[in-house]
């Protein structure tokens, strides 16, 4: 099952980047979005983020304008059908993903592979609304994509070998690691990520610590890169809690009940960077704690 195509379903912060390593790589990509603006958008932070990488010598000019190229935007579901493989990259919203894989099902290749992005909704429930449950699998990879190493890839209860390998397949292409996960509430990654940060939200929330005496804790105390509620901004406040959610659904144990401030924080809109605000303050030259 030979891949030459891809077609990747949202244009945000992981589907842009996902067409960016696509490209890359040498696959012809088809970048979707239900708005021009945001395929505009993406197509410029694809490019800066190209320019960027030919400045550190990590490809060359002439590697950026091929890769450049090779991705063609669309608002036609028809356009991305055609590939040989498709990653849905739409918000983390199940109801929001049926619906684009109800919308592209009768559009699809005979042998074209149906995957999603989700970071933790049932890949088993997602391919058994489709025609392809054996050729649909998840298809995880972290943000942000061209720097992170890792793809988790799930497969379904009916997920079949030969989908797995052409999808692991290209993952090796790509120069990434693959980390193979059972299809249970938010995989490996965030199975295990997404409850320290909801931790920390409580460590502040009862007062034990504020932002940047947890943040800095973790970095100092614990040699992390960043701050949970820092990592919290940069991945989103919703979609951590959507995270909490799956988990709290599907495991039915109360110690992934959501905080109730970071349900609070999402409730008034401070999603983090992508709103300028969340736990720190993104307005002024750098970013503050809000507690």
């Amino acid at each position: 099952m030979e891949i030459k195509s891809v077609g990747v379903v949202g244009a945000g912060q992981m589907g842009n980047g996902i067409a960016h390593v696509m490209a890359l790589a040498g696959y012809d990509v088809r970048l979707n979005d239900i708005s021009q603006e945001a395929l505009d958008k993406a197509s410029a932070l694809i490019r800066k983020n190209m320019d960027r990488q030919v400045s550190r010598e990590a490809i060359t000019a002439e590697e950026r304008d091929a890769a450049l190229d090779r991705i063609r935007t669309t608002l036609e579901l028809s356009q991305v059908a055609k590939t040989d493989l498709v990653i849905e990259a739409a918000t983390e919203r199940e109801e929001v993903k049926h619906k684009i894989f109800e919308a592209l099902v009768p559009e699809l290749a005979e042998n074209t592979i149906l995957t999603s992005n989700t970071s933790s909704i049932s890949i088993t429930r997602l391919a058994s609304r489709t025609d392809r449950p054996e050729r649909f699998m998840g298809f995880h990879f972290m943000n942000p994509v061209p720097l992170m190493q890792l793809v988790e890839l799930i497969r379904g209860i009916a997920t079949d070998q030969e989908t797995y390998e052409a999808c692991l397949n290209v993952v090796e292409t790509l120069g990434k690691t693959a980390a193979s996960a059972e299809d249970f509430p938010a995989f490996i990654v965030n199975r295990i990520l997404i409850p320290m940060i909801n931790e920390a939200c409580y460590t502040l929330y009862e007062g034990v610590g504020n932002v940047r005496s947890i943040d800095m804790a973790m970095k100092l105390g614990a040699n992390h890169p960043m701050g949970p509620l820092e990592l919290a901004d940069f991945i989103g406040l919703d979609t951590c809690l959507a995270i909490m959610n799956v988990l709290h659904d599907g495991l039915a144990d109360t110690k992934y009940r959501p905080c109730p401030l970071l349900t609070k924080y999402v409730e008034a809109g401070w999603l983090g960077r992508k709103t300028k605000r969340g736990f720190y303050d993104y307005r002024g030259d750098s970013p503050v704690p809000t507690r």
